[in-house]
This record gives C-alpha cells, structure tokens and sequence, in this order.
C-alpha cells in the first residue's frame, strides 16, 4: 500500500534534539549502513537509467536522479535501530504488482528512468516534467531518518532521500483557492499486472490537505539506504508521511493535482468503513479486523507499543487541533 494549520517550521534547518529523537550512532547495524554510504559515494554510484524510448512520451534528455548519498539532516533521527536493507526492499506492498508481500522481483519490470510527472490543477502553470528535474526545481536532497508504521501493524525504521515536500507546493506555485493535493501513480497493465484485476479502482490515487504537505515532517523521497529508491519501493518518487499509515505513502507518483476538493483515495474508494482520508497512527482506534495497540518490527518480530502519530505527536498534532477529535481517528 502506498502508508490542519500551521506553515512549516523555521527549526527544521536547526539541528535540534527532538522528543523522539536519539544519536543514530546507538543503531546497532550503523556501521554496515555507513559502510556501504562511503563506498557509494567514492564509486560515485546513482540510479541506473533504461532507453528512453521504453516509456512513450518521455524525453530523450532526461538524466537520470542523482545525489545518491545525500547529506544527513541531523534533526532527522531515531530512538531504534534501522531496519536492514534487505528486510526493507523484499517485504513490500505495491498493489499494482500484486498482493503478496514479495513481489519486488515482479516490480523490476517498470521502467522508472525517464520518468514524466505532471503538475495540474489549481496552479498558476500547469508543468509536464521529468523527475530528475522536477527534483532540481524543488533543491538539494537530504537524508531523514523516520519510522515507517503500515495500517497491517508491522513497522520499521528507514533512512529515507528526498526532499521537503513544501519544495513541492513551491514550484508548483498553487492559486489561493487550493486546500489539497491528489496524488496519482502510474497505469500500465502490460507491466504492472495487478491493475488487470478490474475491481480494485486504478489508478492509485492518495491525496494531503496543503497544511499536511507544508508540515516540516512530509516529505517526497527518492531514495532510501543512500541510494536511489528501489522499483517496489516506489521509484522514482513517493511520499513519505511518517505520522500515518503507510498506505498513505503513495509510490511511482505521475500527477500531483492542486484542487479545492477532497481526494477519494484508492482504499477509502474500496472499502471508507477500514481506510479513511486522515489514517493517522492511533494505538486507541483500532482497525476493524486487528488490533492497533502494538506493532511488529520488521527483521526482529519484536512488539513494540504503538505511539499515537507514530511518535511525532510534537510535530502534527497541530495540524488536527480543530477538527472536534477526526484528526486522531483513522477511518471516519
């Protein structure tokens, strides 16, 4: 699955210690990920790039996205260790592909570089671009360190590259009237063979309010683990909104639309009574077929209490504080 009211922060460039907050040094597999960061960054190593004539419509000229790996925001970190690499790219749900949790062999057919995005809707000129320049347009990429909590109760911690998705609201410069953005990923069947299953609502549509995207903690991420992100992690864009669920987290994004309607989301399409717009994390709202109370670490099965908005409460909670009580239920 792919996981109101204040501007951004001007802290987030600050290194500051946060409540959630610990040194990355105490993760016990740090020194295998920086490790592999340093050589990265000696042989100079980005995402492989396909022939554009794979993908109509796409530019010849497009260059691949680099800077791979990206500097690391301190303010960014963790109170637990990363999740390994392997455990993070192999366990993965990427509906389009199919069902199961290992389908990142199947991803690797979707040809992601060039990559053509659309910017439409409330905006003051509707761009066509690629992702390696939408990218340059929005600045300089970081590396964050976040938790990753899915609606299914497993949960693990990523070092996530990308870039604050307010860089986005700002190149696509939205007329005053826009509340929210609809995000959508890619259509193809021929390669992605779960959209031939006609009772799921392709595309895959998710969408934020303009406060949530312009909250310091939204980000668009392109990479993961100091490199490009993976195929069946959501190459070469997705959003990352570590205080909702994962499912909120849409992958392959091509279209951001600026309007002044709420989005319906795939999963709210498919079933409004388990996936709400809102799906921020709440250990008290249970789903209605699992409990919500605790999460299972990725790689070690370990039970941890859930936080409510994944432990960074400090950060959003007031984007919420005058919704009379729905910006901390998930599904209504």
């Amino acid at each position: 699955m792919q996981g109101i009211g204040q501007p951004k922060r001007a802290f987030m460039y600050i290194k500051k210690h946060k409540s959630w907050a610990l040194p990355e040094h105490l993760a016990t597999d740090e020194h295998v990920y920086l490790n592999r960061r340093q050589l990265l960054s000696r042989i100079g190593l980005a995402g492989a790039g396909l022939a554009a004539s794979q993908l109509p419509f796409a530019s010849a000229l497009a260059a691949p996205i680099t800077g791979f790996p990206a500097p690391q925001n301190d303010a960014y970190s963790l109170d637990r260790p990363l999740t390994m690499e392997e455990e993070a790219t192999t366990y993965t749900n990427f509906y389009e592909f199919g069902s199961s949790k290992n389908i990142w062999r199947k991803a690797q057919k979707l040809v992601t570089d060039p990559w053509m995005v659309t910017i439409d809707g409330m905006v003051e000129e509707e761009m066509v671009l690629d992702a390696s320049d939408l990218i340059k347009k929005m600045g300089s990429q970081e590396e964050r360190l976040y938790r990753h909590r899915c609606v299914e109760a497993w949960a693990m911690a990523v070092p996530w590259t990308g870039i604050a998705m307010s860089e986005l609201v700002r190149v696509a410069r939205p007329q005053a009237g826009a509340k929210f953005i609809r995000m959508e990923t890619f259509h193809n069947p021929a390669v992605a063979r779960g959209q031939k299953q006609s009772w799921y609502p392709w595309p895959y549509v998710e969408g934020v309010t303009m406060e949530e995207a312009m909250n310091e903690m939204a980000f668009i991420g392109t990479g993961m683990y100091g490199k490009g992100l993976e195929k069946q992690n959501g190459a070469p864009l997705r959003c990352v909104l570590p205080w909702k669920y994962g499912f909120k987290g849409i992958k392959s994004i091509v279209k951001f639309t600026f309007t002044d309607q709420r989005p319906v989301s795939f999963w709210e399409q498919l079933a409004s009574n388990e996936y709400g717009f809102w799906a921020n994390v709440n250990p008290e709202i249970d789903h209605p077929r699992w409990s919500q109370a605790t999460e299972r670490m990725l790689g070690t099965n370990e039970r941890l209490p859930t936080q409510l908005y994944n432990g960074y409460e400090a950060q959003v909670a007031g984007l919420y504080k005058d919704m009379d009580g729905l910006g901390d239920r998930l599904y209504r």
